[in-house]
Parts: structure tokens; sequence; C-alpha cells
């Protein structure tokens, strides 16, 4: 005794599972556009709660931000991207003022290194701070994919 099986919409549902996967890309670059974005934002934020003028001493704790004199650090957050990995998307954001980096680590500064800068993490607390919003908005850009 011979089976026959037939199976119809084989390219319909080929088609449909391409059509879900150009939109879960689509969905994917969105989202990182937008999580870096919301780290953004964050940082901004960050580096806003402190201020004072120029040659006077900062009001910024050690273990806080730095406090701001004229926004350049904030204003040097430059995102690039998303761009597509291969497997995803990548997004970068970081601060190109040249002393970025010792306002976040600390270190020595100053002719000679004679001046200590404690550290004044701003962008890894911002990071850690906006996971879940990050993550939140991954799985709604995905969830608006889905048919």
């Amino acid at each position: 005794m011979d089976v026959g099986i037939s199976v119809d919409g084989v390219e319909e549902w080929a088609a449909a599972v391409d059509a879900l996967g150009q939109r879960m890309q689509s969905a994917t670059r969105a989202a990182t556009r937008d999580a870096m974005k919301i780290v953004q934002r964050g940082a901004f934020s960050r580096l806003s709660r402190y201020y004072h003028p120029p040659g006077t001493p900062t009001p910024a704790p050690p273990g806080g931000p730095p406090a701001r004199i004229n926004g350049h650090l904030r204003g040097s957050l430059s995102p690039t991207g998303p761009r597509p990995t291969g497997t995803g998307y990548t997004g970068q954001l970081g601060p190109t003022a040249v002393y970025s980096r010792i306002q976040e680590l600390g270190g020595q500064a100053g002719r000679n290194h004679s001046v200590t800068i404690p550290p004044r993490p701003y962008l890894a607390p911002t990071v850690r701070d906006a996971r879940d919003a990050i993550r939140r908005q991954y799985v709604a850009a995905w969830a608006r994919a889905m048919p």
C-alpha cells in the first residue's frame, strides 16, 4: 500500500517567514537606535546634576558625575549607528571630549601629573541604570513586529 502526502502553501509560508524576518530586522535596528537614545538622555541628565563657574571648585562629590562648566562633555556624547553586524545591529555612544576618560575613571592630571582627579563616573552608571529600559525597548519593538 502506498501513502501519498501533499502539502500546499509552502511558498506562502516561506514568504511569510521571510517577511517576519525583515520586520524583526527593522525592529531590532529601531530598538538599537532607541536604546542609544535612552543612554544618551540618561547621560545628559546625569551630567546636568551639578554646575559651577570656570575657576571655582567643583561641587560634584567624588563618585558622583562631574559638574558642568560649559556643557562640553555632555555635548560630546555622540551616537554612531546602528549598523548591521551580520548577526544583529550595533551602535555606540561615547564622549569625544579629551578629558572624558579621566572624569569617568579618575587619575593623574596637570603638569607632571601633579593633580589627582577622583573618579566621577557618569557613563557606566547610566548604562547600568538603563538596562531594564533598554530590555523593555527591545521586547516592545519585537512584539510590534510579530503578526
